[in-house]
């Protein structure tokens, strides 16, 4: 036993070059691991939590962009039933419905772009 590790150390055998050599790529990889790791750290700390940053960012846009698909129904909505009532003079009633008739297609467009319709016509 005891030759066996002053073969090793002596470097007379064929495996101390190469311990030496596994030895230099463990502590070159090593550093670029570290490298790597303070790079990491350093991008994160401004960022603050980048990926709940960008989950926020996209969930606000989503809500932005079903709300204004909902108010601009009902403003189409509004502004035909407006149109129609100063055509034919039936003064409240076609802003009513149109109006109505807006706001059921702003909500059909809203669960649209939800994707909430298309698992039902997925299956069918």
């Amino acid at each position: 036993m005891a030759q066996g590790t002053g073969h090793g150390e002596n470097g007379d055998g064929g495996k101390s070059p190469e311990e030496a050599a596994l030895s230099a790529r463990l502590g070159r990889l090593d550093q670029r691991l570290s490298d790597l790791r303070d790079r990491q750290v350093k991008t994160e700390q401004p960022a603050g939590g980048s990926g709940d940053a960008a989950a926020r960012a996209s969930a606000m846009a989503l809500g932005f962009r079903l709300s204004s698909e909902l108010v601009a129904g009902v403003a189409v909505g509004a502004g035909i039933g407006w149109g129609f009532d100063r055509l034919l003079s039936t003064s409240p009633f076609g802003f009513i419905v149109f109006m109505l008739l807006g706001f059921v297609a702003g909500v059909v467009n809203v669960v649209r772009s939800a994707g909430a319709g298309s698992s039902r016509r997925g299956g069918s």
